[in-house]
């Protein structure tokens, strides 16, 4: 997975995009109302969070399943060569139009590495290869060509790719619950190993020691899923953010490259 640090966010190289260019709503998730493009409150002069040790306990509990793949400093770093909206507030506009269609590309490029990391993929390597260096190349304009490009379009065309990639990883006898509703079912103990459940909605469901090894989680619903005990080995597609939504434990299994929460204790 060391190749794919570069899609794990890196705040202090950011602008604190994600605290400017995205609104929120006062919710269970954020304590205020802030729309796109204002500064949050809790936003610093040097860019950092004045609550981070707190965000929970502050009403943010929003931020802390956040991820930007790495989108926030290649936009602050690359893309704008290092200099802030603050230092040059003409840029502010562009900077955070092109900030959710980075996200967008970055997401794309992590689901990618997770298909080309697998041997059972090799047969599609070539395709898969490619489908990045091209989202790799759509990373690599300028904020006005990013604005332009089709986030919709770029996903699909992806998407089926990814979906051939996930079929070799996990064969042809899994379960199928693709967009199946499974909110607040239970499941603990459930053999899904190997199962489709791309796009699910599995919030709070009980799969306490559950076997999701090399299922297919790309778009699944994990807000307030229960993982504790649950073996996610080899999962396909999973990321920090479904993993921050969730619950888990020290006995939760996650596949190589992902972070146990600190929420999880």
């Amino acid at each position: 997975m060391g190749e794919r640090q570069d899609l794990r966010a890196d705040c202090g190289r950011c602008f604190g995009l994600c605290c400017v260019a995205l609104p929120f709503s006062a919710s269970a998730d954020f304590a205020v109302d802030k729309p796109g493009g204002k500064p949050c409150h809790n936003l610093l002069a040097d860019f950092s969070c004045g609550i981070h040790a707190n965000l929970r306990e502050s009403g943010f509990a929003g931020c802390t399943v956040f991820d930007c793949f790495g989108a926030g400093q290649h936009l602050s770093q690359y893309t704008f060569g290092g200099v802030s909206w603050r230092q040059a507030p003409e840029t502010a506009e562009s900077m955070f139009a092109a900030f959710e269609v980075m996200r967008g590309l970055h997401e794309l490029l992590w689901y990618l590495d997770d298909a080309l990391g697998r041997d059972a993929t090799a047969s599609l390597h070539e395709d898969l290869r490619a489908r990045r260096d091209e989202v790799a190349a759509l990373t690599d304009g300028a904020a006005g060509e990013l604005t332009e490009v089709d986030l919709g379009a770029e996903r699909a065309r992806t998407g089926d790719l990814l979906g051939e990639a996930g079929l070799l990883v996990r064969g042809p006898h899994g379960a199928q619950h693709r967009g199946a509703d499974l909110v607040g079912r239970g499941l603990r103990g459930a053999n899904l190993r190997a199962a489709n459940l791309r796009g699910a909605l599995l919030i709070a469901a009980d799969l306490r020691g559950a076997d999701l090894g090399f299922a297919d989680l790309l778009g699944a619903d994990l807000r307030d899923t229960d993982l504790r005990g649950a073996e996610l080995t080899g999962a396909l597609y999973l990321t920090q953010p479904q993993v921050a939504a969730a619950r888990g434990d020290d006995t939760t299994r996650l596949p190589p490259g992902l972070l146990r929460p600190a929420q999880w204790g």
